[in-house]
């Protein structure tokens, strides 16, 4: 299958432990900054855009979870990293799941962030998909979909990061987007998880309407030897609105990994 070339920043030396980002539904490699800006400076951080995303291209859909994670494995050889650490929110930690399940010798470590294995129903996506292409963009679900996205009490005391990451949800390809919906229609992991050999962080945030800590604890159950954190005061973008504690909970998970 055709492989995408992914558009993403570069942070940290060459030649250091890779840590690769990849993010939410409808948002740009721009929703990592808390973390770029605070994890340790020895890493070689990899933040880019899934296909139909920000800076990278739009390939006319649908698109599948396993055609993001190749994606992904191509960037890698692209800048010649062997082996990464990843962590991803939502449909990236879908796509974090296929990749440590389906190339197991290119993770290191996995930090899975308010994600599911599998998010029926079907319909619901499909649905997502067929108004954004009638409406010509995301534009038509940005409020219902970053409404999910904070806390209330969050969102009402930082409302120019609210605006920020509604933008990016407009301004995201209604192709991209809406191929990317129905990955998720069509996504179903379970079946590998119990092949995943990475050290595996699962993080949930308790408040979190999109993805419940359920489907959170339901990877982790898994997983072989997975851990679970649930982070409280926290909705579905928890790597923003609980920046601190997951920034912490990722840099003690990766701590003396050997990422060649």
């Amino acid at each position: 299958m055709t492989t995408v070339d992914l558009d993403c920043d570069l942070h940290g030396p060459d030649g250091s432990p890779a840590l690769l980002l990849g993010g939410s539904l409808g948002t740009t490699r721009g929703m990592w900054d808390p973390q770029v800006k605070a994890l340790p400076t020895d890493l070689r951080i990899v933040a880019f855009d899934h296909r139909g995303h920000g800076g990278s291209p739009v390939p006319a859909g649908p698109y599948t979870i396993a055609e993001l994670g190749r994606d992904v494995l191509s960037l890698m050889d692209r800048l010649e990293i062997t082996r990464a650490s990843y962590c991803g929110l939502s449909i990236g930690g879908m796509v974090g799941q296929w990749l440590a399940a389906n190339a197991p010798e290119r993770i290191e470590r996995l930090v899975l962030i308010c994600t599911s294995a599998h998010l029926p129903p079907a319909e619901t996506w499909h649905g997502r998909a067929a108004a954004v292409r009638a409406a010509g963009s995301p534009a038509a679900v940005a409020d219902a979909v970053v409404g999910r996205w904070f806390t209330p009490e969050w969102a009402q005391r930082n409302p120019d990061a609210v605006s920020r990451h509604r933008q990016m949800v407009s301004k995201t390809p209604a192709e991209g987007y809406a191929s990317c919906c129905e990955a998720i229609a069509e996504m179903d992991l379970r079946a590998g998880l119990r092949r995943i050999a990475a050290p595996t962080l699962v993080i949930a945030g308790r408040q979190d309407p999109a993805t419940p800590v359920e489907h959170g604890e339901a990877i982790a159950a898994a997983v072989p030897g997975a851990r679970l954190e649930v982070l409280d005061d926290a909705a579905h973008l928890a790597s923003v609105e609980r920046a601190a504690a997951v920034n912490g909970l990722i840099a003690s998970h990766l701590s003396g990994a050997a990422i060649r």
